[in-house]
């Protein structure tokens, strides 16, 4: 049960940061952090999950529906040019956002998952066959292995895989090793959403390219804490979800190199991916749209726009210093806890503390906090890999974004001492 109260609760007096960093007056943009969860301010740290939405966003969503509810692409009439044109902005503001060359390298998908399973399946099925070779990392999620795997089960291809050390970093030694004639794509994450470990994605991919291979890269963790540009990483294949970048679910981005796309098959077949059909033939639509078959979540691209409107609003400079700040904070903080491991402690690193507790299972953990209000993930995080890596069954993670306070930080300091003190005495 969750009840709403006028104002943002907050531990502590407000709390500027580098840069000017007022994160008292951002968190006044979100209106689900003035709730209070079972009688306490809700403290949450789950945004790897999904982040939060600003008001901003919550309007767009709204008014789409109240004033400009209507399909896109196929009406003469007022509303649905207004919708079309809303719903094609966002793609010129992604274009911009992660630089690409042109809004045709722009396709839009239900989350970082479909942007996947459309390369494995367009590009894939194309490219990879009997014997030949895809190499992804050890600290992949599910969605950036499974549908390799059964690209692989399909095809006959092997897939090789990049392991990590003991701090989470890559060994990117044994990258290089793993690259051959055989090896047909690389698909890697930008940022482990477990581990928090921010990968050298530029160097990944200048290796990989010195080698004729094409990278696919998984940045679903990466652009909600700073800037992406794709031309810098020179990458093939780039993925994110909007619920991770402060949008609604149900919406990402696939973005792929213009030459790329031109030679692969449309993912899926039906309307608006169409020039014209016959019971002949079919003539495929110009690109993006023959990757967009049926009607989209109209409103979830609008309101996607309008969340990376707000990010770059606060800029994704002030946000990567703050949250830097605050991960040295909340580490130092968690770090003091005898009992307690981090897993994942790369030098390079994104807002993201995974942690066990000795003699404590993570789902006890994680609802203990909860009674506090406090919200945090526990489990494998679909990177099950990773937790046989470190030889744990699961891990509790606490993730912050920029609306997260170094007060928020020092409550779940003082709700993990809480409960060790209730399991250990």
């Amino acid at each position: 049960m969750t009840t709403l109260v006028d104002n943002p609760v907050i531990a502590q007096p407000p709390t500027q940061s580098v840069n000017g960093f007022d994160v008292e007056r951002i968190r006044e943009d979100f209106p689900i952090l003035r709730q209070k969860v079972r009688g306490k301010p809700l403290v949450y740290l789950d945004s790897a999950a999904t982040s939060q939405k600003p008001q901003v966003v919550i309007e767009a969503i709204s008014n789409y529906y109240k004033a400009e509810n209507a399909n896109i692409h196929r009406g003469v009439y007022y509303l649905s040019e207004l919708a079309t044109k809303a719903y094609e902005d966002t793609r010129l503001k992604v274009k911009e956002t992660i630089n690409a060359n042109s809004i045709k390298e722009i396709v839009f998908v239900r989350g970082t998952t479909e942007g996947i399973n459309l390369v494995a399946s367009s590009y894939g099925r194309k490219n990879v066959k009997e014997s030949d070779e895809i190499v992804i990392s050890a600290m992949e999620h599910h969605s950036n292995i499974v549908p390799w795997q059964m690209l692989c089960e399909e095809t006959g291809a092997k897939l090789r895989v990049i392991p990590i050390n003991d701090e989470g970093e890559l060994m990117v030694d044994e990258f290089e090793k793993l690259l051959n004639k055989k090896t047909k794509l690389v698909a890697i994450v930008h940022t482990s959403n477990s581990l928090g470990t921010i990968n050298p994605i530029k160097h990944l991919v200048d290796i990989a390219h010195d080698r004729n291979v094409p990278v696919l890269v998984d940045g679903a963790q990466a652009l909600p804490h700073g800037k992406i540009d794709v031309k810098k990483l020179g990458c093939d294949f780039f993925v994110f979800s909007s619920h991770k970048v402060f949008g609604p679910t149900g919406v990402g981005v696939l973005y792929a190199k213009e030459a790329l796309l031109e030679k692969m098959a449309p993912y899926q077949g039906g309307g608006d991916m169409i020039k014209s059909v016959t019971f002949e033939k079919t003539l495929y639509n110009d690109l993006p749209y023959r990757f967009e078959a049926g009607t989209p979540n109209i409103a979830g691209v609008i309101g996607l726009g309008k969340a990376l409107d707000y990010v770059a609003g606060i800029g994704y400079e002030k946000i990567a210093a703050y949250e830097k700040e605050l991960l040295n904070y909340a580490t130092a903080a968690l770090s003091s806890i005898k009992p307690l491991r981090i897993i994942g402690t790369a030098p390079e690193k994104a807002a993201v503390i995974s942690f066990v507790i000795e003699g404590i299972h993570p789902h006890d953990v994680g609802t203990i906090l909860d009674r506090d209000g406090i919200a945090i993930r526990t489990g494998h995080h679909c990177t099950q890999p990773v937790m046989a890596r470190f030889n744990v069954p699961a891990t509790s993670r606490a993730s912050f974004a920029f609306y997260n306070t170094k007060a928020e930080a020092d409550l779940l300091a003082k709700g993990i001492h809480n409960v060790i003190k209730m399991f250990r005495g």
